[in-house]
């Protein structure tokens, strides 16, 4: 894959507090989601999942995908 070719995917990543493990999911592919024990290791998987789903679309489908701009965290008071 070219330089050109590459995009950024927002991830979201979580832990679960039950596991431990981290928990990554990428809400613009259906489907794409995974673990890992460390952040390393879920970021493996994020690119493993993705390139897996990537396969299975098509141009159209990877062309519409949205582009990344930035996550902001909003807090509010429970």
């Amino acid at each position: 894959m070219s330089m050109s070719n590459k995009r950024s995917i927002a991830a979201y990543i979580g832990k679960d507090g039950m596991t431990g493990l981290y928990i990554g999911i990428i809400p613009a592919i259906p489907g794409a989601h995974t673990q890992g024990e460390t952040l390393d290791e879920l970021h493996k998987n994020l690119k493993e999942v993705v390139r897996m789903c990537l396969k299975q679309m098509s141009a159209e489908e990877k062309e519409r995908l949205p582009e990344f701009v930035g996550i902001q965290q909003v807090e509010v008071g429970l």
